[in-house]
Order: C-alpha cells, then structure tokens, then sequence
C-alpha cells in the first residue's frame, strides 16, 4: 500500500474522541511571547516574573480622615475632657510635603496623604469635634479648617489608622509568577507598582467562517430555502467565551474558489481558523472538498469520522506558511458547538499558554430521567440541564435544535459501550456556565 494510500486508510477508519483531541493537542504549540500594553495584556498568561521595584504603599499614610496627632497629646482624652489642640495645617492625598507636628499640635489629614513629620497617630475625624467647637463630627468640613483648634474626645493608641510603607508589599518582592493569568486586580497590581508593559503570551486571534450558499445574515428577508447564519455568531461568541480575539466572516458560499480565496486573505490575522459546515460527505461538502487536496507548504487537513454523536464528521489541520491551525467543525449547530466545545476550546487556551481543560469542570450528577437510546460505540453529548448535583435532559437528541441548545447549562456524557441509562444513574456531567 503506498504512503498516501495507509494515510487515507487511516483517516477513514472510526476515531475516539480522545484519539482526536490528542492529535489536535499533540499539534499545538503556544504563541511567542510579545510585550503588551497592561489592558491589552487582560486575560493573558505573563512569561516572566514581576519583582516590585519599591515598596507599596511607598510612605505611610492615614488610613482614615481625621488629625494627625502624637499620642502624649490625646492620652486620657474625653468628651468632658478633650484634649484640644492647635490645627496648624492640612494634608490631602497626592500633596506635597506636609507641615510638622509638634507638641499640643495637629494636622488634618484625609485618607491617603502621607502622615506628617513628628505625628505617631491618626485619629479618626468622627472621634473630634471637627474643629467646629461643637459636639462629635460626623464629617471633615470642606475649604480647610473651620477654627484653629480641634477637640479630640478619644486616645488613639501609636501607629493607629496608619498604613505603614511596604505594608503591601516590599521592595524586591515577587509581585506575580510566571504563569499567572492577568485578571483585573492582578492588572490593578502590576498598575500600584509602576509598570506599564508586560510580557505575556498574546490571546489568539480566531477567524470564525461560516459555509453554505443558504446562508443570509440576520436582519436579513429570508427567502425560499433560505436560513439565517447562527453557527458564526455562535463559534465567534464561543471563541470569545475561551478568552481568544474573534473575528466573524461573513458566510461563504458553496463554491471551492471563493472558499480558498476567502481562507488566504484571513490567514494574516489568524492564529486559528474555525468553520463550520461542509465537511461531511454531501455532494456540496465545499470545505472537505476544498481542502482535502492540500499539499506541500499549502499544508494539510485531515477530515475524520468520530465515534461520537453529534459531531461525527470532525476536520482538523496546519495551512499556510505559518501552519496555522484549521478546525472544520460540522454544519449542524448542536454539531458545531459541541466540537467547538471539546475540541477547539481546548486548542485555543493551548495556544494561549494556558492549561486546556481548568475551565470546564465535569462533575457526576445523577440524571433524573435517563436516556431511552443511545448509539452503540458512540459517545453521546446530551444537552442538560444540571442543578444541585443532578441533571436533566433538554430537548430531543436533533442536532438542529438551537433553542434546547440555549436552554442547557451542561452536557450529559454517555458513554460509547451504554446504549441506554436507566432513570437515577450516575453519569459524567459537562458544565457550560
């Protein structure tokens, strides 16, 4: 048999599941490194570690609004007894260096400024009279001191209310690790502590195609034969959903030219491209067609039959001269999504740096009602819906079914040797949300 003939023969046979996520894995390397800007570098994985350059907060400061005071000063103060003393200026955030206290003195202070020279403590506005002369303030008065005297009814022990330098973190700390997913608050961190940039591996950018001459766009008249393009919107928002940049194409028609065409002038901006239909073995299958014949540096798709149910059909390849990775997920738009979910989803955080499966959890639940049938030697995807350590069925098992498909949080795994689950088994769960 010659070379091209075992390859043929290989694909033709019946895959599992897993062989064809392996093969998808095995194939995937991550994105190269690039420096980002800190917002444009949200949800990817940092290649480096981040040492703090100083130490956060960089000076202590009031925790609080109130005065800042020594503690000889306030010691045994009360309401019938205040400890009064002289304002001899103010200290908001982000001025410049603050007046001195001495001894019988105080400075206002709001939250945030750096504690003045000579104070040991902050006392809180509410434990004074504001500088009002009158009972307890609730809060500091706007346009500086109202007199030059405060009456402090409480003591306020040393260091109280005050957010010692490096109290964060200090200089020389290891801020983030290498690995670390960059989430708002670790964006907010690397922000406190002065960088700008980071090195990180970039989020995949996805082409999303649909195939199919029948095909109009949404807000579109549909005429006889006619159906509105769901299945691009979907995987674009399932790409998105994985953490990758998504871009939508519009729908493409059954023709082998216009597809090819379509697929080279998107590879500059893809690190991945995805489409759905066209792959099974109808005679206007045009992706299958059009991209079985690849050869040499144009690259190479396999198209396979999967021991699973929906999503038999299943292509995945490398084209171009940067062999990009190619999903060619089937037409059907349960089919579709659920080959996205176990296959491409996986691949996309691969090429993120991420680990492939940490955002989908699969649980046991108990599925209430069973399932009547299942295929012999095909593992079954159910649409469910899981609460509360069980599940239940949505839907019937057509795969055109797109409102069953929205009205499921989870996929019931049935496995290839179970051809029918009696009503409170035990089966493996999927969760979607």
């Amino acid at each position: 048999m010659s070379s091209t003939a075992g390859t043929a023969a290989r694909e033709d046979r019946l895959w599992s599941v897993d062989e064809h996520l392996d093969d998808i894995l095995g194939k995937i390397r991550p994105l190269e490194p690039i420096e980002l800007q800190l917002l444009d570098a949200q949800g990817c994985v940092l290649v480096e570690d981040i040492t703090v350059p100083a130490a956060l907060p960089p000076f202590d400061n009031s925790s609080m609004d109130g005065y800042a005071v020594r503690v000889a000063d306030v010691k045994g103060a009360s309401e019938e007894f205040p400890a009064v003393l002289t304002v001899v200026g103010d200290v908001a955030a982000g001025q410049g260096e603050p007046p001195a206290v001495g001894p019988g003195e105080a400075v206002r202070i709001m939250t945030g400024a750096p504690l003045p020279p000579g104070a040991e403590t902050v006392v809180p506005v509410e434990w004074t009279d504001g500088g009002t002369g009158g009972g307890p303030a609730t809060t500091m008065a706007a346009g500086g001191e109202v007199s030059g005297e405060v009456r402090v009814h409480r003591p306020a022990a040393a260091r109280a209310h005050i957010r010692p330098r490096g109290s964060d973190v200090g200089a020389g700390e290891i801020a983030l690790t290498a690995g670390t997913v960059l989430g708002p608050s670790r964006i907010g961190l690397l922000a406190a502590i002065g960088r700008a940039t980071v090195k990180v591996r970039p989020r995949p950018r996805v082409v999303v195609l649909s195939t199919g001459s029948e095909l109009v766009p949404p807000g579109e008249t549909l005429t006889a034969g006619r159906i509105h393009d769901s299945n691009s919107f979907m995987l674009t928002a399932c790409a998105r959903d994985a953490g990758a940049i998504a871009y939508r194409v519009g729908a493409v028609e059954d023709d082998p030219h216009t597809l090819r065409a379509t697929l080279e002038d998107q590879l500059i901006r893809a690190d991945a491209l995805v489409t759905s239909g066209g792959v099974s073995v109808g005679a206007y299958d045009v992706v299958k067609e059009t991209l079985s014949g690849l050869t040499g540096e144009e690259g190479s798709v396999s198209f396979r039959r999967l021991a699973m149910q929906p999503g038999k059909p299943q292509g995945f390849g490398r084209i171009g001269p940067d062999r990009t990775p190619l999903f060619a997920l089937p037409g059907n738009p349960v089919s579709s999504y659920v080959s996205f979910e176990l296959f491409v989803r996986p691949a996309l955080r691969a090429l993120a740096g991420l680990e492939p499966f940490s955002d989908r959890e699969t649980v046991r639940a108990v599925c209430t009602e069973g399932v009547e049938t299942s295929p012999k030697g095909r593992r079954q995807y159910l649409r469910g819906h899981y609460a509360d350590g069980t599940v239940t069925t949505v839907g019937g098992a057509g795969s055109h079914l797109v409102k069953a498909l929205a009205d499921a949080n989870a996929l019931i795994v049935v496995p290839e040797d179970t051809t029918s689950v009696a009503p409170g088994t035990e089966l493996d769960v999927i969760l979607l949300d």
